[in-house]
């Protein structure tokens, strides 16, 4: 309150000032006398108009330096203007504690910016931001992880992950989830993308989320394929077991009648001697699935893959499927170690070896090659190919269902428990076309919690 009634009595004092001067003045000019004394009177004015019009201007003056410092979001300027009185320093104290306010307000955006910057960019979904133009950016580290890319690009440029996937990318909106399919290290991977709008720089810019959720699927499918193998392998069986006894009880006593006693008997051992086989036979295949639907316990362990290969190429190298085939073996210079079970790793890769060497069956240069190497998505990628004649697109996935074979003398179980294996180690296995017909599945096994491996076959 001093302030103000000391910047009014200043006011005031020069207005009197100003009034008295120009009385002054108009009565020397008025009379016409004493010009002397009238140009000093006007002079006088003229000083008194200055003085008021700088006091009054000083406020206007520290106004727009105040509206200039916050159009150009200058913060650093200071308005104290202690001792200058005329109610300066309350002025310059409320300019300066505005200030002091936009600063900590942005001081806080700053850092919940920084908070917000730091979640998104640790965080696991990768985020793609979409242009009106159509080009990409990668938001976080998993995206920049996942499509190997850390700058801006077109979507043509996300091609080698499928057409589809670049498809979906497109025709992207905000709305519910929406399934596509991209292609990761040759495997084709089903993806949950979500999607919404933001205004970025004045673009409506799109943003999406990618999830990979085929390891998700793959798990439950497992599931519910093991729970019908369980409930299947016991109807049977309650129903087999019987009959398998009492065909093979028939068989014996109809083997010990004298074929020539009685017309027929030999026609009738015959036939009850083939029901006891096959009986016999869909026993051991039923209870060769009872271990399928058990998922055995891991026990995990760091796996060299250059010497968990010598060991396979040792194991495999003295079985039938191997004999007269080319086997070569190689791994990457960067390839991890594999965070696993050794010895189930080491049966399902056996499965997958004997598939190849089958496959390779009567060619006259049969060739096995094994590979390691790190996948994009950090794990461990191992691919086993041959040059038989592959298997047929339509069957790519229906090669790893339980009962499914296309070998006479199969059981349909080799794949199926190769991938129960690579499942349970928190991976997938599929079948990917390459060059020549030949088709390659990739088997992901467990690094740092997750790992990869493939087949090619």
């Amino acid at each position: 309150m001093a302030s103000s009634r000391r910047f009014a009595l200043s006011l005031a004092a020069r207005v009197a000032w100003l009034l008295a001067t120009v009385a002054v003045a108009s009565a020397l000019l008025a009379f016409g006398r004493a010009p002397t004394a009238a140009g000093l009177a006007l002079l006088a004015v003229a000083a008194a108009a200055i003085e008021l019009w700088r006091v009054v201007n000083r406020g206007n003056v520290e106004l727009t330096r105040f509206v200039t410092a916050l159009d150009r979001l200058d913060l650093g300027q200071s308005f104290r203007r202690d001792g200058r009185g005329a109610g300066f320093e309350k002025l310059g104290s409320a300019y300066e504690a505005a200030l002091e306010r936009l600063r900590a307000e942005r001081a806080t955006g700053a850092a919940a910016a920084r908070i917000a910057e730091t979640i998104v960019d640790g965080a696991p979904t990768p985020l793609l931001v979409l242009a009106p133009d159509d080009e990409v950016s990668f938001a976080n580290k998993a995206a920049r992880r996942l499509f190997a890319r850390g700058d801006p690009c077109p979507l043509e440029a996300l091609a080698p992950f499928g057409p589809p996937f670049v498809a979906a990318l497109r025709a992207a909106a905000p709305g519910p989830t929406r399934l596509a399919h991209m292609v990761l290290d040759g495997l084709s991977q089903r993806v949950a993308l979500d999607t919404t709008q933001a205004d970025i720089g004045g673009q409506v810019r799109r943003i999406v989320a990618i999830k990979v959720i085929q390891v998700e699927l793959d798990g439950a499918e497992l599931a519910a394929q093991v729970d019908l193998v369980r409930v299947l392998t016991h109807e049977v069986m309650n129903s087999l077991t019987p009959v398998t006894s009492l065909a093979a009880s028939a068989a014996h006593l109809i083997g010990a009648l004298d074929a020539a006693a009685a017309p027929g008997i030999a026609d009738a051992q015959l036939a009850i001697g083939a029901l006891a086989r096959r009986a016999a036979e869909l026993e051991r295949f039923v209870t060769s699935y009872k271990g399928f639907s058990e998922a055995p316990a891991l026990q995990r362990a760091a796996i060299p893959v250059a010497e968990w290969f010598a060991q396979l190429a040792e194991l495999f190298g003295i079985t039938p499927a191997a004999q007269g085939v080319a086997i070569s073996w190689s791994v990457g210079n960067d390839t991890p170690a594999i965070d696993g079970d050794a010895a189930l790793l080491t049966q399902a890769m056996l499965n997958l070896l004997k598939n190849a060497g089958e496959a390779t069956a009567g060619l006259a240069s049969p060739t096995v090659a094994v590979s390691a190497e790190l996948a994009l998505d950090g794990r461990v990628k191992i691919t086993v190919a041959d040059n038989g004649p592959g298997i047929p697109p339509a069957l790519a996935r229906d090669v790893f269902l339980p009962f499914f074979t296309t070998k006479p003398t199969g059981t349909g179980i080799g794949l199926s428990f190769a991938r129960q294996i690579v499942m349970l180690h928190g991976g997938q296995i599929g079948i990917t076309a390459a060059g020549g017909g030949c088709l390659e599945a990739l088997l992901p096994a467990s690094f740092f919690g997750k790992h990869q491996a493939g087949h090619r076959s």
